[in-house]
């Protein structure tokens, strides 16, 4: 038996967004994506999890894809940790389910600084190539890309098709090992959500406003006391996968995978494979018992 996919609107600390939800069994999964990205980013993980009949709750995070706008007057990580808070809780219902939390990139701050909360009812979380430890510059190799710099400086308004067609382009050159290879449904899914320079520019702006606060790391390790399976790709442009260190020196009992030949999203070029990892994670002893 397969698990149907449903679509639908959940509100979660007072933003509404939209779900990608596995009923399922087993604990609760919730699936964060990295910057200007949408939950979409799951969907063929989301389709070996659903083949499992495990329980996943995807979402898009505020200020991101369909989610409401982020509050200017507050910080940015501030309001993800709110989302990601509420998240939690909504999975976990009221039996007080332990929830496993996965995060790409931003996702994986998401994860971490909610792990860091002792209040919440957490059974694990998997950053998958977290920002905020070492990035060589990772908003600069967007802002600068000669695709997306085309986007922005065109003096006149550009059709949807010539805007989805350039910023998929720049999405699989920045976010793919082999940027030919990348699944042409994810690509459609994620320009999906830029169809326009507008969008595109307000994207950028949330970056802005984003960037200092993930410098120094914004981050309290040491407080962390749940398991923590560590994924990162060791062809990884955006977020270097040298950052690991800082996770695996403060949390030495970190399950860290490190995948060859494989990019920034590896939810969307290894789905089998970050599927199994999540299944097997969920599953462990600690997590069943919790």
């Amino acid at each position: 038996m397969t698990e149907p996919l449903f679509e639908h609107r959940l509100t979660l600390a007072g933003i509404e967004t939209r779900a990608l939800e596995l009923e399922g069994r087993g604990p609760p999964l919730v699936l964060l994506h990295g910057f200007s990205d949408s939950a979409d980013t799951w969907r063929l993980v989301l389709d070996r999890l659903g083949r499992r009949e495990q329980r996943a709750l995807a979402l898009d995070l505020p200020g991101f894809a369909t989610a409401a706008p982020l509050d200017p007057g507050r910080p940015v990580l501030e309001q993800l940790d709110a989302f990601t808070a509420a998240a939690v809780r909504h999975a976990a219902g009221g039996r007080g389910r332990r929830v496993v939390v996965a995060g790409n990139s931003l996702g994986g701050v998401c994860a971490l600084r909610a792990a860091e909360r002792a209040d919440l009812p957490l059974g694990g979380v998997v950053p998958v190539a977290p920002a905020g430890l070492d990035m060589p510059g990772w908003f600069t190799l967007i802002e600068r890309d000669p695709l997306v710099r085309f986007v922005l400086r065109s003096p006149l308004p550009l059709p949807e098709v010539a805007v989805r067609t350039v910023v998929g382009e720049a999405y699989r050159q920045l976010a793919f090992a082999r940027p030919r290879e990348a699944a042409r449904e994810a690509v459609r899914a994620f320009t999906d959500h830029h169809r326009s320079k507008d969008r595109v520019t307000r994207i950028l702006a949330n970056g802005r406003r984003l960037l200092p606060e993930l410098s120094p790391p914004p981050f309290e390790l040491e407080k962390i006391g749940c398991p923590v399976l560590l994924i990162w790709g060791d062809r990884d442009r955006m977020v270097t996968h040298k950052g690991a260190k800082l996770i695996t020196e403060a949390l030495p009992d970190t399950d860290y995978q490190l995948l060859e030949g494989i990019g920034h999203c590896p939810q969307v070029e290894v789905p089998d494979r970050i599927a199994r990892l999540l299944l097997d994670f969920a599953s462990t002893p600690s997590q069943r018992a919790a």
